[in-house]
């Protein structure tokens, strides 16, 4: 009788089903909740950086930036920074005595960029299994100007034209604190009056800094 009974339910249990067909990839969406929003925060941070590329010169520099993040993909942004290109060896041996030769290079000084920053990527990652780092992934479209003092004397302290492209992450810390990694290319049309003449200039800038986001909405 007992088996006769979960014969009688299973099938009525079938009877009921209600075939939808086969579900499509698009129809299946995966809702995951973001532990540390960015949508209408605003983001101030301080960044140690490094022009490492320059033939000439090596340049450390210091970078501040402010973003207004208008939704969890799309902020709005400036950057302003300053610092110092010192001779490299390769620059040294140059003008050395057996060499004489001096390079027409030019050492950062200053920037001021504006622009967009797009950040599709928001993902987890475990570390060592006991611990879940929150990321994201953006890129930067900016434009500004670039102050750049010849290393010659009386060679010109151009002010040129800047565009500035870059990639970089958030490592979330805290709901406030950010560890961000950077790489920006800033492509600069220099004019330069000691050869009466316009050149164009590419400064690749490797930053790490900390940012500090204001509170979400509504806490």
């Amino acid at each position: 009788m007992l088996a006769l009974s979960l014969l009688i339910t299973t099938l009525a249990m079938a009877q009921d089903t209600v075939d939808i067909g086969v579900i499509k990839d698009q129809d299946i969406k995966v809702v995951q909740k973001v532990m540390f929003p960015k949508e209408g925060r605003s983001e101030i941070g301080f960044h140690l950086g490094w022009m490492p590329f320059d033939p000439f010169l090596t340049t450390p520099n210091l970078q501040i930036s402010f973003d207004l993040h208008q939704s969890e993909t799309l902020a709005f942004g400036f950057v302003g920074g300053s610092g110092w290109g010192f001779k490299n060896r390769y620059f040294k041996e140059l003008e050395s005595p057996e060499n004489l030769r001096t390079p027409y290079a030019f050492r950062y000084v200053a920037s001021g960029l504006a622009g967009a920053q797009w950040s599709p990527i928001y993902g987890k990652m475990s570390v060592r299994g006991d611990r879940v780092l929150h990321y994201d992934g953006y890129l930067t479209a900016r434009a500004g100007v670039t102050l750049e003092s010849s290393v010659i004397p009386a060679g010109g302290v151009p002010l040129a034209p800047t565009l500035s492209f870059g990639f970089g992450t958030r490592i979330f810390a805290s709901e406030k604190g950010v560890l961000r990694i950077e790489i920006r290319d800033d492509f600069l049309l220099q004019h330069r009056p000691r050869v009466q003449s316009t050149a164009l200039k590419q400064n690749v800038n490797l930053q790490v800094g900390w940012t500090f986001m204001s509170p979400v909405k509504g806490s």
